[in-house]
This record gives structure tokens, C-alpha cells and sequence, in this order.
């Protein structure tokens, strides 16, 4: 029987575009009750509005910075007030992303710096402030974001793929810690998506951004969204462990089917 995520807390990082808006509209049509964190509070306004259109018990927003750890314990007692308690049933680890696409040689710090915080030490940060607040043997999930960055390095991204190796190591030892608690551990990895992700990474320019998707039907925010809360809703004995998911025009990292006139 499938788990029902009615009337369930969710909290989401990262929660103001992307792949993290998508899954407040989709839990939230799923009638699931909210807790949404990203730096941008305006964006967050905006999304927890359209996550109650779609059907949310609730949908409460609060600033997040997943790179400082008062950010974090901020957020978190702001969450455990909100839920009464042990009550979080699903926490999705979306806060991330890349910061240019330079060789090591070229590298700078602050853009390798964001990347390790966000993707990786945020991702510490967070679960290890918000496991005190998710009941055991009760269906709970552990859901982080990857990419296939975590399996194929690439040139110009790594400390991106490193970031996301990472990530995926630090979800395979959270699935060994948990053992026993009932609480399950997942990640999904996208592979080409069309989101923010390459105006981000290229610091605001459009036009390069563009040239990433050109020619290709990339998954969009709200397939992952999808994904995410088909894992949830999983039967609470089941674990969906790793999931890689990529468009069909892309077979591998670089191997990518491009159509000529887009």
C-alpha cells in the first residue's frame, strides 16, 4: 500500500526555484503540509503560494542559508515549531548547484567554495538538524539531490562532480547509520534538466546558459519533482535507494542527441 503523504510535513531546500519549487507544487497536490527554506524569501512567498493552489494543507517558508551552520539551527527550531515536535516525515535536500565551469588551473576559490557548501556541507548541516525531528519506523524519507556528475567527472567540473560524489557517498553511510530506525535514504541524480542550473553556472548569462539545452527535450524541474514523490509515497518498507534519471536525447555526460534547428 502506498504511503500517504496527506496531511505529512515535507521540508524543502532550496525550495524557491528549480527542482525544489516543483516539489512544493507536487507534494503539495499530494495534500502534504510544507516547510520550505531558500535565501530568496520572496521567490519562497511565491512558491508556497502556488504549492496551496495545488492543494497543500499548508505551506509555511522561512530563510535558509544551508552554508552557515546558524542558518541552519535557525531554520530547524523555526521547523520544529511549526511541526509540534517528532512529526517531519520527509526531508528532500535540494539546496545546491555549479559556479562556473573553469579547468582547476583557472579555478577560483569562491566559486569552489559555494559548491562544497551548498551540495555537500549544507546537505550535512541539515539532515543532521532535522533526523531529531523524524519519527522512526514510521515512513519517514531522507530524499537528496544528486547529479550524474556524481558518476562521470567532466572537464571544468571538478569540484562540482566532486560536490555531488560526495553527496552520494554521504547517502549511501546515511543508509548504513539508519539501519534499523525505519527512517528511509535516497538519491536521485538528474542528468540534463533545464532549470536555473546554467544561468547559475554561468553567472547570469542567458545566452550561454541557452546553448546548454539547444537542440534537446531536457527533463524539466517538475519530472524530478514527479520522481521525488513517487519515492515518497513508496510502501514504508520499501527503500528506493538510487535513481539516476536523464532525458532520452541524453545517453551519457557529453553524449547528447541534438536536433539540427532545435
Amino acid at each position: 500500500m502506498e504511503f500517504s503523504l496527506q496531511n505529512k510535513w515535507i521540508l524543502i531546500t532550496g525550495a524557491s526555484s528549480g527542482f525544489g519549487a516543483a516539489a512544493a507544487a507536487a507534494f503539495g497536490a499530494a495534500g502534504a503540509k510544507l516547510l520550505l527554506g531558500a535565501r530568496r524569501v520572496a521567490r519562497l512567498k511565491t512558491a508556497a503560494a502556488q504549492a496551496l493552489a495545488a492543494g497543500a494543507g499548508a505551506a509555511e517558508f522561512h530563510e535558509l542559508d544551508v552554508s552557515t551552520t546558524a542558518s541552519v539551527q535557525k531554520f530547524i527550531a523555526w521547523a520544529a515549531e511549526k511541526t509540534g515536535g517528532k512529526n517531519l516525515h520527509v526531508l528532500v535536500n535540494n539546496a545546491g548547484g555549479a559556479h562556473g565551469l573553469d579547468t582547476v588551473a583557472d579555478g577560483q576559490d569562491a566559486d569552489w567554495e559555494a559548491m562544497i557548501q551548498s551540495n555537500l556541507l549544507g546537505l550535512l548541516r541539515v539532515t543532521r538538524a532535522a533526523l531529531p525531528l523524524m519519527p522512526h519506523d514510521a515512513g519517514a524519507s531522507i530524499i537528496n539531490i544528486g547529479s550524474v556528475a556524481a558518476h562521470t567527472a567532466y572537464e571544468g567540473g571538478a569540484v562540482y562532480c566532486a560536490a555531488k560524489a560526495g553527496e552520494l557517498q554521504v547517502t549511501r553511510a546515511l543508509r548504513l547509520e539508519l539501519l534499523g530506525t525505519g527512517i528511509r535514504v535516497s538519491t536521485v541524480d538528474p542528468g540534463l534538466a533545464e532549470t536555473e542550473f546554467s544561468l547559475v553556472r554561468f553567472k547570469g548569462d542567458a545566452a550561454r546558459a541557452k546553448k546548454v539545452y539547444e537542440g534537446t527535450r531536457p527533463l524539466n524541474a517538475r519530472d524530478i519533482a514527479d520522481v521525488l514523490v513517487w519515492i515518497a509515497r513508496r510502501p514504508p518498507h520499501v527503500n528506493i535507494d538510487e535513481l539516476l534519471v536523464k532525458p532520452v536525447d541524453q545517453a551519457a555526460v557529453g553524449k547528447v542527441h541534438r536536433r539540427p534547428n532545435g
